[in-house]
Formats: C-alpha cells, sequence, structure tokens
C-alpha cells in the first residue's frame, strides 16, 4: 500500500476516535480550581443512551455527545448546562451499552467511587428489548434491581443528588418508523426484536406484542417513579418528561434508526435538565 495512503487512514482513524469514544470508560474533565460548595463530579448511570452510543459516525458509543455528561458543543448536555455555575465539575460516564437494571448496582458503585455530588440515571430499555416479549424483565424484578442500586448509592453518597429519568416512549419510534422502509430494515437485523420485528405486521398477535411491550415500559416508569420517592428528597423523578417527548425521526441516527443522534441527544438533554430542578439550586 502506497504510505501516502496509510497516512491517509491514519488521518481518518484519527479523526473518528475524536469524534466518537467508544470506550466506554470514565471520562473526567477536570477545569477550573473547585468553586466553594458547588458540586464536583457527576456520573452517568445507564445503557447505551446515556453513553451516547450511534451519535457520531458510526455505531460506537460517543459519550462527548452524551445527553448527561457530554462535552460536545453539538449537545447541550447536563454537565455543560452545571458547568455555567460549577467550572470546576467533573463527569464520569459509567453507563453500559446493553446495561439492564441487573447491572445497575455495579455502576452505582462506581459512582461511590467517583464521590459523586450529583448522579443521572437512565435505565429500562434494555429490559423491555428481548428477543421476545416473555423474555422482558418482570415488572416486581426491575423494581428490586433498581432499589438496591439506589440503596448503594444512598449509603455510599447520602448527600449525592439523583435524577432519575423515565424511559423513552419506543412505541412511538414503531408509530413513526414502521412505514419508513430504512427504518424497518434496519430493524429487522435484531434491533429491539420485542417490538421491532415485524414491523410492517397488522396481524392481531404482532399488535399484542407491541401492547406487552408499551405496557411493561409504563410499568417501569411507575416502578422507576415510585423507587425515587422511596429514597427521599435528594432524588428527583423527571415527572416522566422524557417519555413523553414527542420525538420524531430526525433525532435518530439513520443507521439503526433506533438510538438518538447529537440531535436526539440534545433534546433529551434539554428535557431532562428542564425536569430536574438543578438549574433552580
Amino acid at each position: 500500500m502506497p504510505r501516502r495512503w496509510i497516512a491517509a487512514l491514519a488521518c481518518l482513524a484519527a479523526l473518528v476516535a475524536l469524534a466518537c469514544d467508544g470506550s466506554g470508560s470514565a471520562s473526567p474533565r477536570p477545569t477550573d480550581p473547585p468553586r466553594p460548595g458547588g458540586p464536583r463530579v457527576l456520573t452517568a448511570l445507564g445503557d447505551s443512551i446515556s453513553t451516547g452510543f450511534g451519535s457520531c459516525l458510526v455505531l460506537v458509543s460517543c459519550e462527548r455527545n452524551s445527553w448527561s455528561t457530554g462535552d460536545s458543543l453539538r449537545v447541550e448536555s447536563v454537565y455543560r448546562r452545571l458547568r455555567a455555575d460549577a467550572p470546576a465539575l467533573r463527569a464520569y460516564n459509567r453507563a453500559v451499552p446493553g446495561a439492564r437494571a441487573a447491572g445497575l448496582a455495579d455502576q452505582a458503585r462506581a459512582a461511590v467511587r467517583d464521590r459523586a455530588d450529583l448522579v443521572t440515571v437512565l435505565i429500562g430499555a434494555n429490559d423491555a428489548c428481548r428477543d421476545d416479549v416473555d423474555a422482558m424483565t418482570p415488572t416486581a424484578t426491575f423494581r428490586d434491581q433498581v432499589d438496591t442500586a439506589l440503596a448503594v448509592l444512598r449509603k455510599g453518597r447520602p448527600k449525592a443528588r439523583v435524577l432519575v429519568v423515565s424511559v423513552p416512549d419506543l412505541h412511538r419510534l414503531w408509530q413513526l418508523g414502521h412505514t419508513e422502509p430504512r427504518a424497518v430494515r434496519a430493524w429487522s437485523r435484531g434491533v429491539c426484536p420485542a417490538l421491532l420485528a415485524d414491523a410492517t405486521s397488522t396481524a392481531p398477535a404482532a399488535v399484542a406484542r407491541r401492547t406487552r411491550v408499551r405496557e411493561r415500559i409504563e410499568a417501569y416508569d411507575a416502578q422507576l417513579r415510585a423507587a425515587c420517592r422511596a429514597y427521599g428528597s435528594r432524588c428527583r423523578w423527571d415527572g416522566g418528561a422524557v417519555h413523553r417527548h414527542r420525538f420524531d425521526l430526525d433525532q435518530v441516527n439513520a443507521l439503526d434508526w433506533f438510538h438518538p443522534n447529537a440531535a436526539g441527544q440534545g433534546r433529551l438533554a434539554e428535557v431532562a435538565w428542564n425536569a430536574s430542578g438543578w438549574n433552580n439550586d
């Protein structure tokens, strides 16, 4: 291969690395000296949505575009909004692509090690997006797993403030995309099969399957709300704001037609921020 081609490929790889952080590792961003009394650490817990998966050039995590901890100018994340009054704030992203509520406690332990003052939690999509509806996480199990994770935070960081975000309305995604051939083709490769398999089918069994997924997500949201209330005054529930967000297909990426693109991450950040109450602290 000519050397100039090798050099060009190296440059391209460097650009992709800058645009897409697929490591899934922590991303601390220390800046100015701390402001006395202000929050010092924000940690994100959750799944691929919080890692910014699919929001850069390819289908990998792209933490710089995370609605919670991202530092990209393209996404006015919760982190960037907080830094207006807390310039020394550091951000860690402990979310894991594919994570379900069962893995949330391990992430919470990482947040304790981070000495987090602020924690965002977005979990539940993968508990519903299984190969079939019978494999979805039972609602009671989901609640127990969320409670376990929140107990880790309450014990390890009792003064931390926690924002629990509702699960996005995945049924709306099907409603918007089942008449879009590109989305249907992408979904047929195994994207959230319980909901999106046979996306154009109007057979009673397909309709019933989608209804069960929609109802299970609503049940998860009810349990997230109750778990946050049980946690106490340091936990804020988004009031279902993210679930009610009327997103459009131009806010999901054009590769899997499922994960938010940069615009979707930005909108998610805005909705979560407005529901957090942190702007009034």
